[in-house]
Order: C-alpha cells, then structure tokens, then sequence
C-alpha cells in the first residue's frame, strides 16, 4: 500500500509539471501566432484599401464630365478621400463622390480636398 501511494504521489506531481511546461509552450506558440494573425489582417486591409483606391481612380479617369487624371485618390480602412489641384464644379465633385460611393468595400467618401470652382 505503502508503494502505491509514493508511485501515486510522483505520477501526480510528475503531472502537474508536464502540465506546466505544456501550458508555457502552448502560450509561447500562441504568442506569435495571434501577432501573425494580426499582421495578415493588417495586409487584407492594405490590399483592400489599395483595390479600392485602384477601382475609384480607374473610374474617374474613365467617366467623361470629370477631370479624373487630376483627382488624387487614397484610402485609408474604406474611406476614400479625394482631393485636386485644378478646381471642379460641384456637379463634377458630386459626381466624382457618387463613383466612389458605388465601389464595393468603400465606407465613406471625403471630398473636402476637391477645389471648388
């Protein structure tokens, strides 16, 4: 009896340090892990922003009525921010909002940066 308590007591003990060591290397794992998860997400946004970006500007260049060569275009998260150098007249600057708006994955468009004839 006595010699299963004390093979009892070292199986417990030689548990709980298994146990140990095997929720230190799973946290140690999980760590990078969860940092690569969020660099990913990271990259899924900027390539999205950078379609987004793409999309609009390929639209505005391509529809007649709107300077679109001389619109700069960015995004940051799904918000489209366009802005020129030469001036528009507001129906071209509501125009060129409304094509933004349609872009599949944009939020909100800001055309604060288009000059104002």
């Amino acid at each position: 009896m006595k010699k299963f308590a004390i093979t009892a007591a070292a199986a417990t003990a030689l548990t709980l340090t298994m146990a140990s060591a095997f929720a230190e290397t799973t946290q140690a794992t999980q760590a990078p892990m969860m940092l690569a998860a969020g660099e990913v997400t990271k990259a899924k946004e900027a390539t999205s922003d950078t379609w987004i970006t793409t999309k609009v500007k390929a639209d505005l260049v391509t529809e007649k009525g709107i300077p679109g060569s001389d619109i700069k275009v960015e995004t940051n998260k799904g918000v489209v921010s366009l802005s020129s150098t030469v001036a528009v007249t507001d129906s071209q600057k509501k125009m060129a909002v409304d094509i933004a708006k349609k872009i599949k994955g944009v939020k909100a468009v800001s055309a604060d940066g288009l000059k104002a004839e």
